[in-house]
């Protein structure tokens, strides 16, 4: 049996126990970016989460499946497209590909599922049209709004009153004007002038509002009643609250049964946004701090709590790194674990069933590295087991490799252009970077958790 693990649910505000819906195979949908600019650091923090999350159920005995959507459909992406004199679609597609790049920089390995909003249009119509059949929802000169006082549950994940619950809507031409109250938020919206991608629909051309995506995406991928949604706090409300009554509204069951929401990166005490114009890249920092110092980063804080980016906690991590790798080059190969290691592991897996604590399974993981290099002054000899499984659960393990067979940047990046041009089918920039691997020594293999690089040879 696996573990038990507890996570704090938003919804209920108090730590709740994981109930897989059949035996132990647990479905976690987290929310993922709408693709108009490339991600910055704070967009990557519900990224590393989830994908640590679902390592961690894995190793635990738990059956995994991960959901991060992208949205590629969205009013940012047309008016970011027009700036930049680019057809819409064209824009998503290269940002979508710059965030597939990006973040798999990070060595954690992609989700099980990335749907896309405009491939999932089919889903979106049905499931706004059975919130019509049902009186949820009303249209309105080619819109669709869902009706919020036909939804007796409104408000439970935020506990906002109504005067608290601004859709954000207001900034559309038209919008209030046609509406029954101004609570009601936008399912389907009608093309607009300007707008150069649209879909059919039984209310005419245009495109789905930003919430009912994700209901879509989420109940056509793992069903309802699933285990885990999740995503930033600040999509509380309005976007999850909008998920679960329109789910609810439409099927009489609820979306998921527990709410995670990660704390927001926060620099000069703001919110990491491209709004406030105070973002750093995730390109960017994966440039400057590297892929092993920036998960330790988001690794360090509790996932609940805002994460300060500075340099400060930027150099705290890249010390935490040196100091796993060096009692990385002083081990011997894998073996058994000696009791004291699976004294600290057994506490470092206890934490993180402990609404995934990161930081109280930190202190486990360098308590053993502080204990191991005493032991090893003191003439011991034991192997890296136990820690290679704990640096696992974080996505870290890389840092047990020796120093020559772990790729440098450069490699790195030809391994992404590798995998950029197959998954866009172009096999001749895929065979020349693979051949250029090979002549700096280093060969692509599978694995699960995705393709690495390997010494060739």
């Amino acid at each position: 049996m696996p573990r038990p693990v507890r996570i704090h649910d938003t919804l209920t505000g108090g730590p709740r126990e994981l109930e897989p819906r059949q035996d132990a195979r647990v479905g976690v949908y987290a929310c993922g970016p709408t693709v108009y600019a490339p991600i910055h650091v704070g967009n990557a923090r519900p990224y590393v989460v989830f994908s640590q999350l679902k390592r961690f159920l894995e190793h635990t005995g738990y059956d995994v499946t991960l959901v991060v959507n992208v949205t590629d459909v969205n009013d940012k992406i047309y008016a970011a497209a027009r700036e930049r004199a680019l057809p819409s679609e064209e824009l998503a597609r290269e940002m979508t590909a710059r965030y597939v790049e990006d973040t798999d920089r990070l060595g954690l390995g992609r989700p099980d599922a990335e749907p896309k909003a405009s491939e999932t249009m089919e889903a979106i119509v049905a499931l706004i049209v059975a919130l019509v059949d049902a009186g949820h929802a009303y249209a309105t000169g080619g819109d669709v709004y869902f009706r919020v006082a036909s939804f007796d549950g409104y408000g439970k994940l935020s506990n906002r009153s109504l005067a608290d619950m601004d859709q954000g809507e207001d900034d559309v031409p038209g919008s209030q004007a046609v509406k029954e109250s101004p609570h009601d938020f936008a399912l389907w919206k009608a093309r607009k002038p300007g707008e150069d991608t649209s879909w059919p629909s039984p209310w005419g051309e245009g495109r789905p509002g930003w919430h009912i995506e994700c209901s879509a995406m989420a109940e056509r991928i793992l069903g309802l009643d699933f285990e885990i949604h999740g995503g930033g706090s600040d999509l509380v409300f309005p976007h999850h609250e909008n998920e679960i009554a329109q789910t609810e509204a439409a099927r009489a069951r609820p979306l998921a049964r527990l709410w995670m929401h990660n704390g927001m990166v926060q620099f000069a005490d703001e919110k990491m946004s491209k709004s406030v114009g105070n973002i750093r890249t995730l390109g960017a920092a994966l440039d400057e701090i590297g892929p092993d110092a920036l998960v330790m980063y988001f690794t360090s804080g509790h996932y609940r709590q805002p994460l300060a980016f500075s340099e400060a906690a930027v150099d705290q991590a890249r010390a935490s790194i040196d100091r796993i790798r060096e009692l990385a080059r002083r081990l011997g190969p894998d073996g058994a674990a000696a009791g004291w290691m699976r004294t600290h592991q057994d506490r470092f897996l206890a934490a993180l069933a402990d609404d995934f604590n990161t930081p109280a399974a930190l202190a486990e993981l360098f308590g053993l590295v502080g204990e191991g290099h005493r032991r090893l002054d003191a003439g011991e000899r034991f192997g890296a087991g136990a820690l290679r499984d704990m640096l696992w659960c974080l996505g870290l393990d890389r840092l047990l490799e020796p120093d020559s067979e772990r790729p440098d940047d450069d490699s790195l990046r030809l391994l992404e252009r590798r995998e950029a041009a197959r998954r866009d089918r172009d096999f001749a920039t895929a065979d020349s970077a693979r051949d250029e691997l090979l002549a700096r020594g280093w060969e692509v293999r599978d694995t699960p958790e995705g393709p690495r690089l390997v010494r060739a040879g």
